[in-house]
């Protein structure tokens, strides 16, 4: 991964950004709006390893027939009666079974800090794998501003912010999470998404963490 210049954060925003879109119920808008390609052009300008599973990606979605999409989506993150990969920080990070607990508090608390509103339109609960990923989006877009503005205050506290974001909630909980989708998963798409998700949030881990 790319140090943090100005171009690595861009696409490092843009890339889990787009990652996060690939966690909503998948539907034709997918393709239809280019997701794969964006993600594959952001990928391709971090890592030759992050480009080869984001292509992998939208191979994987291009092949597979919509309605399996569907129903792969449905059984692995919603149920209906026990998903295998339930896409909720609390049901990995706590030792209690059950979401709304004090990581989730915790997490909005951190959202609260820099700035992230929960859009109106998500229905989700604020610890949904894509609401954590649109968070480091978030961060790392606000960063690159920063650098771009030449305000080192702002961009150290939004590196903090997002240290804080991997070591304490969704780096903490995205290898059990991607493990569990891989592993459950019969479609390629769903595998090949948690294997590129898994690996751009380790990386990223990597990158906060600093040399």
């Amino acid at each position: 991964m790319p140090a943090d210049d100005f171009d690595s954060l861009a696409a490092r925003a843009d890339l889990s950004r787009l990652l996060a879109a690939c966690y909503y119920q998948p539907g034709p808008e997918f393709a239809e709006e280019g997701l794969f390609d964006s993600l594959h052009g952001a990928a391709a300008r971090l890592d030759g390893e992050l480009a080869a599973r984001s292509r992998r990606l939208g191979d994987a979605f291009g092949a597979a027939d919509p309605q399996e999409l569907l129903v792969d989506y449905t059984r692995l993150f919603l149920g209906p009666i026990e998903a295998p990969a339930r896409p909720y920080g609390s049901v990995w990070l706590e030792a209690r079974q059950g979401l709304m607990q004090d990581s989730t508090v915790a997490v909005l608390d951190l959202y609260a800090e820099g700035g992230f509103e929960m859009d109106e339109s998500f229905r989700d609960l604020p610890d949904h794998v894509a609401a954590e990923l649109e968070f480091l989006y978030l961060l790392l877009f606000r960063q690159a501003e920063a650098l771009r503005d030449g305000d080192a205050q702002a961009q150290s506290r939004f590196a903090a912010l997002r240290l804080r974001l991997l070591d304490e909630q969704l780096g903490r909980w995205v290898d059990p999470f991607a493990a569990a989708t891989a592993a459950s998963a019969q479609t390629a798409f769903y595998r090949e998404l948690a294997g590129l998700t898994e690996a751009f949030v380790d990386a990223e881990k990597a990158a906060a963490a600093g040399p």
